[in-house]
């Protein structure tokens, strides 16, 4: 074996040079090393030691920036391909079900065209909005042309495995490491198809603020970070949930206050046919339609539909009384 170094070790060596020598990633310095990952040309020991310094470190927004750069770069999206609302689906729920896919379909239903993007089966005993399509007679596009067809018919959902299986491969990696990495925060910003309207979600407080600065770097127009159910984006009705929106360079936070006054236990049948029973109107279920009414009101006011947070509420009951129950 060579003496030389390898092209990859100063980017670990950037990380790894202990509290005094190491430092973040520029933007420059991580689309390059990100487009190393995607080409093939890091070693595994190399791929795990400088995914888990960046997990310790926490990623920056210059290096999240730098990491969408580099993957928006190979993905090959069809020139024209566009969404009106982009929706990441990464953590899955071990609570409740994913009910942000309603509140996803109403929106749909209302002309807006919404690409949902995620990647199921790295954590164990979660439920993933990926495992529940096939209820609603929808399916994981395998590519482009596939996105663009659901995308007429305003929803969409593309695995990560189409977006970028290098990433993919990345993030089943969960079990092995046994802590998530920065690719989980990566695939939540990646906002494939440009969408003008971002919606994501967080567990973790700390990486709220990171989300929005991110944003603001590569230059999306709308966001705004949930810290919602399990780390989806989406509203828990019987608390009060942490909000981080970007317009344009203008950052705010808000704390969104809960529907309900008493906490909802979890829901321990998570029974995924209820889910197309409560949009079909045929089951009630007042945490899930409280979970799908107060996420609804919240991309309201992502899209400019409502001011405040009552008018936000008013117009999404009147959405979702509307919405077609024989759709799906």
């Amino acid at each position: 074996m060579s003496g030389s170094e390898h092209p990859f070790a100063p980017f670990v060596r950037l990380l790894g040079k202990g509290k005094q020598g190491s430092r973040s990633l520029s933007v420059d310095e991580a689309r390059e090393a990100m487009q190393m990952i995607l080409a093939g040309e890091v070693r595994p020991e190399q791929l795990g030691a400088f995914l888990m310094l960046l997990r310790v470190k926490e990623e920056s927004p210059e290096e999240l920036c730098g990491f969408v750069q580099a993957v928006r770069a190979q993905m090959g999206v069809p020139s024209g391909l566009r969404a009106d609302i982009d929706w990441s689906s990464y953590a899955g729920k071990k609570r409740q079900l994913p009910w942000d896919l309603l509140t996803a379909l109403v929106l749909a239903g209302e002309g807006y065209r919404v690409l949902m993007h995620g990647a199921r089966g790295h954590t164990p005993g979660r439920v993933y909005v990926e495992d529940l399509l096939a209820a609603f007679g929808l399916t994981a596009a395998r590519s482009w042309a596939e996105v663009a067809q659901g995308l007429e018919r305003g929803f969409a959902y593309a695995p990560l495995a189409l977006l970028s299986p290098v990433l993919e491969q990345i993030i089943q990696l969960r079990p092995i490491l046994g802590l998530r990495s920065p690719v989980h925060t990566l695939c939540r910003v990646l906002n494939p198809l440009d969408a003008s309207y971002r919606v994501d979600g967080v567990f973790h407080p700390a990486y709220g603020p990171m989300h929005q600065r991110a944003a603001a770097l590569l230059h999306h127009a709308h966001t705004v970070t949930i810290r919602g159910d399990g780390g989806e984006a989406e509203i828990k009705p019987d608390s009060d949930c942490t909000l981080q929106w970007t317009h344009g360079g203008d950052y705010a936070d808000q704390l969104w206050p809960r529907r309900m006054e008493r906490r909802l236990m979890k829901d321990e049948g998570m029974d995924p046919a209820v889910l197309r029973q409560l949009w079909r109107g045929e089951a009630e279920h007042p945490y899930g339609e409280g979970a799908v009414l107060e996420t609804l009101a919240v991309m309201l006011m992502l899209l400019g539909q409502a001011g405040t947070v009552e008018d936000a509420r008013r117009i999404a009951g009147q959405w979702w009384h509307r919405r077609d129950r024989g759709a799906y």
